[in-house]
């Protein structure tokens, strides 16, 4: 009876330890994971902004703002997602080339013709699996016809520097999840399905729309100088409202803006004392450590500092990079610029949220007869 139990103590104890020590080799894993994708983000950011910056090439700036992105988007590559991300640039950069080109004579046209591929950018971005094709399609539609009307000998120009962006952000996907490979691949992103319904996609896809093509309007029509880093951010922070339900989030997408903003200003004050290139890649490592150690270690919150440093990115980009064609305003101008816009869209997208509360209770309470 003696011998009985303690067999079964024994048992047990061992049971204990291999139930920890799988734990153990669970959480040993799970940790390689995170040092590798935070290196891969540092690696890729860095890197990304020291050829862009650097060399500087039309929208330059965007290479590592859609590096940024894939990297936080997914988690791990596949031959559908390097299809969809190549067929996603040619199309869209094709798109908008034509709709320049074509309607830049009609405004009243081209106006329209933008608002209908926005909207078609808006529904396709509710579905996980086409976030980058809607994002390059936004940008695309928004710069090329702008450019159209203002100075149409820079469509070509914009349009190749965005397909050159695009296709070094996938092959540099590539290249980093080659030379820094996990083990352990989790669900990619591709793999996701929307689940939203078609009409649920409709409807946040036109409020998407009638907070964003105000200030569209607004800058084909005054046609404002430098107006080209703000349609930008426009179109990201845009894509990032799609579908919002809440003040919350809302006021989680200015925090978002506010902080990459921030840290913008601060880069820039130090560049401005310290001129130096070398001195610029420290200070982008370092940040790209610190947010990418954030977006890896609380998935949760990963959309809000991926938005911190797409927001850094384009603040900062058309400043650093060395592409003066499109770059005619001050840094200050330009953040000031973007802040206005995106108190615009988030005062509106917070108004539509309290419209919306307010027709649900209207009709939620009983008649009165």
């Amino acid at each position: 009876m003696f011998l009985a139990a303690l067999g079964s103590v024994l048992s047990a104890g061992c049971l204990m330890s291999d139930s920890e020590i799988t734990r153990g080799r669970e959480e040993q894993a799970e940790q390689s994971i995170y040092y590798c994708r935070v290196l891969r983000y540092v690696l890729a950011v860095s890197v990304s902004c020291g050829l862009a910056f650097g060399i500087g090439w039309g929208l330059s700036f965007i290479f590592p703002v859609f590096l940024a992105k894939f990297l936080a988007d997914y988690s791990s590559p596949s031959h559908e997602i390097y299809q969809q991300l190549i067929m996603a640039m040619v199309l869209t950069v094709l798109v908008g080339m034509a709709l320049g080109l074509g309607a830049a004579h009609y405004p009243l046209v081209l106006l329209l013709l933008v608002a209908l591929l926005m909207f078609w950018a808006y529904y396709l971005f509710l579905d996980p699996r086409w976030n980058f094709f809607a994002t390059i399609l936004m940008i695309a539609v928004m710069l090329l016809p702008y450019l159209g009307i203002t100075n149409p000998g820079l469509i070509l120009y914009v349009g190749l520097g965005l397909s050159v962006s695009g296709v070094l952000a996938v092959l540099a996907f590539i290249i980093l999840h080659w030379l820094l490979p996990e083990k352990e691949q989790p669900q990619t992103t591709s793999s996701i399905s929307s689940s939203l319904p078609t009409t649920q996609r409709i409807q946040d896809a036109l409020l998407a729309l009638l907070i964003a093509y105000p200030v569209i309007v607004f800058f084909y029509y005054f046609q404002i100088n430098g107006a080209i880093l703000t349609m930008v951010f426009i179109g990201i922070l845009s894509l990032q409202t799609t579908g919002v339900k809440s003040i919350k989030v809302s006021l989680f997408l200015l925090l978002t803006n506010g902080v990459g903003g921030g840290f913008a200003v601060l880069i820039y004050e130090l560049l401005v004392t310290t001129p130096y290139f070398v001195f610029f890649m420290a200070l982008i490592t370092l940040v790209s450590l610190v947010i990418g150690a954030k977006i890896y270690q609380q998935p949760q919150k990963a959309p809000i500092w991926a938005g911190v440093m797409s927001a850094l990115l384009v603040v900062l980009g058309g400043t650093i990079s060395s592409d003066s064609k499109l770059i005619e305003v001050s840094f200050y101008g330009r953040v000031i610029q973007i802040i206005l816009a995106s108190a615009y869209m988030i005062a509106i997208s917070m108004l539509i949220d309290f419209y919306q509360k307010y027709r649900t209770l209207e009709s939620s309470r009983p008649a009165i007869k």
